[in-house]
């Protein structure tokens, strides 16, 4: 029985493998008819699920988002299907995201014979309150309206924005981003409070937009207005091309821009990944307009205000860097250089690297502190056309202060001449200097040029962080020789009005929101002393009004007097300038100035005294008087002396013609300072240390207040005498 009973149990393990093999079947069948079912709806688009996901992108965006066909029904018969892997990938006839209930446009988005391919993790950061990134964008037809309010509020920001506030409340939602979008006919509108934005833009698609190009090719043309000014543009793009990507995911396409800011012009041509945001951008360019500063502004550019330039060179963007070099710049009439770079990455943009070049004119400077560019006088028969005199000169543009804490500038200025203007017959050549600009505060130091023989350094500096701007100067000046550094043009052999060598020292500070209010609050020091010196002997017998010996001078020829002292040191106190000493001693005669010169009220009241040292037979020798406004100053002769003598003269010539000439006569006295300029040096270096102390007195005088204050010296010895 045992023999026969023992085959059951292999035959029961038998009967039970075709029983596992037809449940191993059947599952694997499930599985691969469930594959197949996947992947036959996935190539069909899974038709009957464009509603539910039309629902779930409502539901993702918190915005309602219309999947649509041709007819207005979303089925697979008119056209709109709906894929999964790799990301939500939607293709149909009609495409529609909602704009915020804030908005008065009917969408944000509107797209026919559309597709569309986002990653879920983008949809999940949109639903936080993020950016949208979309990989891919095709349409036959698409129409943006883009939006943003002062208090950030985006058209184009998705999701809740209680979750955005969490994560970050003051940081704006930036444009979607998209990698590849390719549109046969676009229009876009962009409306930005922060950036008092309103632009309007249309794009498509064309054959040989581009010269030497046969194939599709993107034209753009934009008009409205950006931070205030009106723009108007127009690109041209080999094929089409991502205009919102990433720069590290977008390959650089080739583009030609011309664009219109205010009236700035800007011409480029290179290749650009992002035209929006202007990433992945290099080529060449070319810019011109009526100031440097109408440019910039647009741009968020702190750049000087000028005169009407022209610019042509490189430019590149990398990530938040722009590099220029200009190989050729015209600003004025000044011709430039330049190898610059914007980084934007800090918290304060940098503008650094280095402006040079052969030719730099001080006139064209003159917009950058408040004046108006050179321009050449219109033609005018009449002379109505001049302006009126007697205007006040100084600029009073106010400094547009804010804009030096927009950013930061580290720049080496270097120039081989600068033109000073029509008096200077050498400019300063060459001029090298060191310019930054951190916080709001300016500097230009370093400051070193040379002309004529000569040298000038110091440094500027302008402090732009308080209601007003403080203005401060150290310059100093030595051996410039002023026979050839200032225009004289004599005919034939005559000598120069003036030569000698020229050294000095301004030490200066004011404040105000202006040039001319700077000027007008100005203290401090400027001294100068000509060493070496000559001065025209016909010149300084006209300024005596030394009738015989001018004649005398005219007869024989003119000849160059040597100048034993000439200096002048004024003091600044609140825009008043008083010379404490201002005299030149020649072996003829001494010229001294005293007065006070305005730079507040832009007014002139100087006395020039002329004391012969030797005889002259016939002088109507008397003091001159400079007064007036800067616009129109007016030159006189003191009438009293003047009268006197010529009264005197009449009256003796009734007696007998040859006395007339006796009130004529001038026997000459030698006025000059005792010991000549080095006693005067130290008694001016006394005088400003008395002026700080605040018991300061003029070091030098006109002969007629020197009686004077001897007398009132006289007076106050006898009262301390008569006191003790």
């Amino acid at each position: 029985m045992n023999d026969t009973s023992a085959p059951a149990p292999s035959t029961t393990a038998a009967a039970s493998h075709p029983s596992r093999r037809r449940r191993h079947r059947w599952v694997l069948g499930s599985v691969v008819l469930v594959v197949t079912g996947l992947a036959v709806c996935e190539i069909a688009g899974w038709p009957f699920l464009a509603k539910p996901v039309e629902r779930a992108l409502s539901q993702a965006l918190l915005r309602e988002v219309q999947l649509r066909g041709a007819d207005g029904e979303s089925t697979l018969r008119h056209g709109a299907t709906v894929r999964f892997l790799g990301g939500l990938t939607v293709n149909v006839p009609m495409l529609q995201i909602a704009a915020p209930d804030w908005s008065r446009q009917p969408y944000f988005l509107h797209a026919e014979g559309a597709n569309l391919k986002v990653a879920y993790t983008a949809l999940w950061r949109a639903r936080a309150g993020g950016q949208l990134d979309i990989e891919r964008l095709r349409a036959r037809k698409l129409v943006v309206h883009a939006e943003r309010l002062e208090d950030q509020r985006a058209s184009w920001q998705f999701g809740d924005p209680a979750k955005k506030a969490e994560r970050d409340p003051q940081e704006p939602t930036p444009l979607p981003t998209i990698e590849e979008l390719t549109v046969d006919d676009g229009e876009f509108s962009y409306v930005d409070a922060p950036l008092r934005a309103d632009i309007e833009a249309h794009v498509r698609l064309e054959e040989g937009t581009l010269a030497n190009n046969t194939v599709s090719g993107l034209v753009g043309s934009a008009k409205g207005t950006y931070a205030g000014t009106g723009v108007s543009a127009r690109m041209t793009a080999a094929g089409a091309m991502p205009l919102l990507a990433p720069a590290q995911n977008a390959p650089p396409t080739p583009v030609e821009l011309d664009l219109t800011a205010g009236k700035g012009v800007i011409h480029f041509k290179g290749a650009v990944s992002d035209v929006l945001n202007l990433t992945g951008l290099s080529g060449t360019y070319k810019v011109s307009g009526p100031s440097l500063a109408a440019v910039g502004d647009p741009l968020g550019v702190t750049l000087p205000t000028t005169g009407p330039f022209a610019i042509a060179g490189k430019i590149t963007k990398k990530g938040q860097v722009w590099n220029f070099v200009a190989d050729k710049a015209t600003v004025g009439s000044s011709q430039l250089s330049a190898a610059l770079t914007y980084d934007m990455r800090p918290k304060v943009p940098l503008l650094s690297g280095r402006v040079s070049g052969p030719r730099l004119l001080l006139a064209d400077l003159a917009p950058a502190i408040g004046g108006e560019p050179e321009a050449p006088p219109a033609p005018s028969a009449s002379g109505k056309d001049k302006p009126p005199r007697g205007e006040r000169v100084l600029p009073d543009r106010e400094f547009d202060l804010p804009s030096l804490s927009a950013m930061n500038a580290n720049v080496l200025l270097s120039f081989d001449r600068m033109e000073l203007g029509s008096l200077f017959a050498l400019p300063l050549q060459p001029l090298k200097a060191h310019l930054t600009l951190h916080e709001g505060r300016l500097l230009v130091d370093e400051l070193e040029a040379r002309t004529a023989d000569g040298n000038l350094a110091g440094d500027i500096g302008l402090d732009g962080t308080g209601e007003v701007a403080l203005w401060r100067t150290d310059l100093r000046w030595n051996d410039v020789r002023l026979e050839r550094w200032l225009k004289q043009e004599r005919g034939g052999s005559q000598p120069p009005y003036v030569s000698g060598r020229l050294q000095g020292r301004a030490t200066l500070k004011g404040q105000g929101r202006s040039t001319a209010q700077i000027l007008g609050s100005l203290d401090g020091n400027v001294r100068t002393q000509l060493k070496g010196g000559e001065i025209s002997h016909l010149a300084v017998e006209a300024a005596g009004i030394d009738l015989a010996q001018a004649l005398g001078v005219i007869v024989k020829g003119d000849d160059a007097l040597p100048v034993q002292c000439a200096l002048a040191d004024l003091e600044a106190k609140q825009g008043l300038l008083r010379p404490r000493a201002m005299v030149v001693d020649t072996g003829d005669s001494n010229l001294w100035v005293t007065g006070s010169l305005s730079l507040q009220r832009e007014t002139l009241d100087l006395k020039a005294v002329v004391t012969p040292k030797d005889f002259s037979p016939l002088t109507l020798r008397t003091p001159v008087h400079v007064r007036g406004t800067f616009g129109a100053p007016q030159i006189s002769l003191e009438k009293a002396p003047l009268g006197r003598k010529l009264a005197a003269a009449t009256v003796l010539g009734l007696i007998n013609p040859f006395a007339a000439i006796i009130p004529l006569l001038d026997f000459g006295k030698d006025e000059a300072p005792a010991q000549g300029c080095p006693a005067l040096v130290d008694r001016i270096r006394h005088a400003a240390k008395s002026s700080d102390s605040g018991d300061a007195t003029p070091v030098a005088a006109a002969p007629e207040s020197r009686k004077a204050a001897k007398d009132e010296a006289a007076a106050r010895g006898t009262r301390r005498h008569r006191d003790g």
